[in-house]
């Protein structure tokens, strides 16, 4: 099975019966030729109820770095390429000793304190390697493990692989956890948990991807090493842990490469501090005896604080042999830098150098403490069987020999726990103030009853003032009522009395009759206005009018000249009709349609593109307005592509420098675009090259927005997805967003939603099968991060563009471990545009490994 280490263990760990290396001790002497001094048991699991006075006297106990090798069994390149080849390597575990060929009859011998064959199981490393550096770690001690190699050689399988599908196949980080968990007092010790990762020599926080630039604090005094800003998480259970791990690996930089698939581009480190409490006589004790509370000792305990660390090192690698270019290439440049850094401190230690180069690198900062520190450090280097990669080989079996030399000094980390004697004075102090809580609980609880009584008598006054005050205005209501009726039938006698006409009175249809009078007087004051409004028009329409003729005459005198004076320098009047039609541009209204349609009946389409030609920049910025407002309108658009105009533009693009012809020439292409013939004249004449390299080199926001217009429309062709891909055209979508402007992140995004959504097509018609080419080229991450843009625009067009990718199956893999699984299950709830809400829905209940993975959550 492959890993993120490049190798494969599944063999080992079914061959127990293979197993022929003993427990690894730290304290037995390795059989090497390093002089090392061995470290004594007793020396180094002192007892829990030392004092800590001889603590602090206690220069520490030696203990050399202790060394494994590892190695990784073929895999299957190596299988078919190097089958008539013998292994480079041979191991002779019940030795600890390992044999490099230099060839068929000649080869040099190297000890070291254990030889892993390719065969041993995960459990048998974790045991050899980094048990008694753990059990170091739970006595108050700090403690290294870390892995060395080529990339490729197994050392992210070796200690960061979670054993989730085969529990046997679980690494040391894992392991380490359990073992912990399993020594240590949850009620009274504390573990607590860093992962981080450095990067091109940046400190950054696997659990938390936004703190990625974490200092090194070092104490003056002491010159221990600190990170202050990583997030330091407590841990209760080994669920938790291997959350926490899984969470950390996939925020973990990583490459294929011509070596490894998913080749670490980072070093890993993962701390592990253990905080435990020694009980015995220096604990703090309290007793009480009837009703007199007193204590017996004051001494305060002892607490000894641990610290593991396991260092997953980036694999060393050459870079004609990996094969890394660009962005890959400066990863492995930094890497080997560090690694380079990590051996020379290793040379001057093991060498007893007066000055040891710690500085030259943060990794060496890091290890400070690991080599010709305090800690006790085991590594483990892996290696491979290829002969072909005898040279890098040869160069991990030096550093593992150089390492061996390295002497550190351990000390035990332990202090007064002051705070247990301040909680057990606190308790004193509760059980003194507890009868007074008591009485004061009891004087509370009588007040509260008293106000709850006077607060329904005060509740019940008021319900009777109510109840009085509503028989009062019911009968002064029915009074009122009675008094108009009388004076009604008063009016009536009157009225016949005197021989008057009835007054009739209102009801309910002459009030409404009264209202529809208001409403038509409303309505005549609306009529009024727009009949203002209408003649104010007509005004402004008089004057646009009169300006019009005054331009068609101009055109006129400047058709005649140019008819006179054939294709030689553009006569002034046709500047001064350029002139008008840039003045007409700043005007509000159809006057800029108006000049250009004018110039373009008068002086000819052909005139108009020759000036794309001319000498004169401003008149070459003016000529390309005039085709993109032309461009403008549909039915121009086909007289401008046979008349030679988009080959004119793209030409432009080509040659000239100026940033103004790059903006107009691309809207105009933009334009051009919308039009299906169109899009594939653009293709076919290497518009999608031009218009990348445009991209490329603009700086200008409104230029980029252009270029990304005219590239959204070129994507939305079902026939161009691949020409389109193939000449960089997503990848050109995808460098604008480096302008962050709105306006160029929403075009951006319309173009990833039309690509999107002409690949889900092709899928649903059975066209095309596989991963999204935006998927690919890298699109999915810029994608989920603005799924939730505060812009409405870039908003939609990326809701549709993740509802578009997640209907097709062999997406579903990519969407969830990039997060696009919880996007799409927010627009499904919370988007305001019912039809994309309805998609999203009917996306994630059709589509089974949504569905698997919603539930496993």
């Amino acid at each position: 099975m492959a890993t993120s280490g490049g190798g494969s263990y599944r063999n080992g760990t079914h061959r127990n019966s293979l197993k022929v290396d003993r427990p690894f001790s730290m304290n037995s002497n390795p059989k090497t030729s390093v002089k090392s001094k061995p470290l004594s048991s007793s020396g180094l699991r002192r007892s829990s109820t030392g004092s800590i006075g001889a603590a602090k006297d206690d220069a520490g106990v030696p203990g050399r770095v202790r060394v494994a090798v590892r190695l990784r069994p073929r895999n299957t390149e190596e299988l078919v390429a190097d089958a008539d080849f013998a292994d480079c390597v041979e191991l002779q575990p019940e030795l600890k000793r390992l044999k490099l060929r230099k060839n068929n009859w000649d080869s040099d011998t190297y000890e070291f304190d254990e030889v892993l064959t390719e065969f041993a199981s995960q459990k048998r490393v974790y045991e050899v390697v980094a048990k008694p550096v753990v059990e170091s770690v739970l006595d108050g001690y700090n403690g290294t493990i870390m892995a060395y190699g080529q990339t490729g050689t197994g050392k992210t399988y070796t200690l960061g692989r979670l054993g989730e599908e085969d529990t046997a196949a679980r690494g040391i980080m894992v392991r380490a956890m359990e073992d912990i968990l399993a020594d240590v007092s949850l009620e009274t010790d504390s573990i607590s948990v860093s992962y981080l990762q450095l990067y091109m020599e940046t400190i950054q926080d696997l659990l938390d991807p936004a703190n990625d630039n974490i200092p090194i604090v070092e104490d003056s005094k002491t010159g221990d090493v600190s990170l202050p800003g990583a997030n330091l998480v407590e841990i209760r259970d080994q669920k938790s842990f291997v959350e926490l791990l899984r969470l950390g690996e996939a925020h973990r930089f990583a490459a294929n490469t011509k070596l490894n698939t998913e080749s670490s581009r980072s070093h890993a480190i993962l701390m592990v501090h253990v905080k435990r409490s020694v009980k015995g006589k220096h604990s703090a004790l309290s007793s009480e005896k009837g009703s007199n509370l007193h204590m017996k000792t004051l001494r305060p305990a002892i607490v000894r604080k641990g610290k593991l660390v396991v260092v997953d090192l980036a694999g060393s690698e050459r870079i004609d042999k990996s094969g890394s270019e660009g962005h890959t290439l400066e990863e492995a440049k930094s890497i080997n830098l560090s690694l380079s850094a990590l051996g020379k401190c290793i040379n001057a230690l093991a060498e007893n150098s007066v000055h040891v180069p710690v500085r030259d690198s943060k990794l060496t900062r890091l290890l400070k403490d690991s080599f010709g520190g305090t800690a006790r450090t085991s590594l483990v280097i892996t290696i491979g069987p290829s002969p072909r990669h005898r040279g890098e080989t040869a160069s991990t079996i030096m550093f593992g020999q150089r390492a061996m030399k390295v002497e550190n000094m351990l000390k035990l980390k332990e202090e007064f726990d002051y705070k247990s004697l301040s909680r057990g004075l606190d308790i004193q102090l509760d059980k003194l103030i507890s009868e007074h809580e008591r009485q004061q609980k009891a004087f509370e609880n009588e007040i509260e009853r008293i106000t709850t009584e006077a607060q329904n008598r005060i509740s019940e006054v008021e319900r009777n003032y109510e109840d009085a005050l509503e028989e009062e205005r019911v009968k002064y209501q029915r009074d009122y009522m009675e008094s108009i009726k009388k004076l009604e039938e008063q009016l009536v006698k009157n009225q016949q009395k005197h021989g008057f006409e009835k007054v009739p009175v209102r009801s309910e249809d002459d009030c409404s009759a009264l209202t529809s009078n208001t409403e038509i007087i409303k309505l005549r004051k609306m009529l009024e206005d727009e009949a203002l409004q209408k003649e104010k028009l007509e005004g402004e329409i008089a004057i646009l009018h009169s300006q019009l003729l005054q331009i068609s005459s101009e055109a006129d005198e400047t058709r005649r000249r140019l008819d006179r004076g054939g294709s030689g320098k553009v006569p002034g009047d046709l500047d001064s009709l350029f002139s008008q039609v840039k003045l007409q541009q700043q005007e509000p209204g159809n006057g800029e349609k108006a000049s250009v349609a004018k110039l373009f009946e008068q002086v000819g389409l052909q005139k108009i593109l020759s000036l794309l030609e001319s000498e004169d920049s401003d008149l070459r910025i003016h000529a390309v307005k005039v085709v993109a407002n032309l461009a403008a309108e549909e039915t121009n658009q086909e007289k401008i592509v046979e008349a030679g105009g988009l080959t004119s533009l793209l030409m432009l693009l080509r040659s000239s420098e100026n940033e103004t012809i790059h903006r107009v020439a691309a809207g105009a292409i933009a334009n051009l675009a919308m039009n299906e013939t169109n899009q594939e004249l653009i293709m076919g004449q290497g518009g999608i090259g031009l218009l990348s390299i445009t991209a490329a080199n603009a700086e200008d926001p409104q230029t980029l927005r252009m270029v990304a217009g005219a590239i959204a429309n070129l994507c939305g062709n079902d026939k161009l997805q691949m020409k389109l891909r193939g000449e960089g055209g997503i990848k050109a979508l995808l460098g604008m967003v480096r302008c962050r402007h709105p306006d160029v992140l929403a075009q951006v995004a319309r173009g990833i939603a039309n690509f999107a959504k002409c690949e889900s097509r092709a899928s649903m018609q059975g066209t095309k099968t596989g991963r999204s080419l935006l998927i690919e080229d890298g699109a999915l991450p810029w994608i989920v991060q603005n799924a939730n843009n505060e812009a409405s625009p870039i908003r939609r067009h990326i809701e549709l563009a993740l509802c578009h990718l997640a209907q097709h199956e062999a997406n579903a893999k990519d969407m969830i471990s990039g997060g696009a699984l919880w996007e799409l299950v927010r627009i499904s709830r919370d988007c305001s545009r019912e039809d994309i809400r309805t998609l999203a829905h009917r996306t994630l209940t059709s589509c089974p490994a949504f569905q698997a993975e919603m539930r496993r959550l």
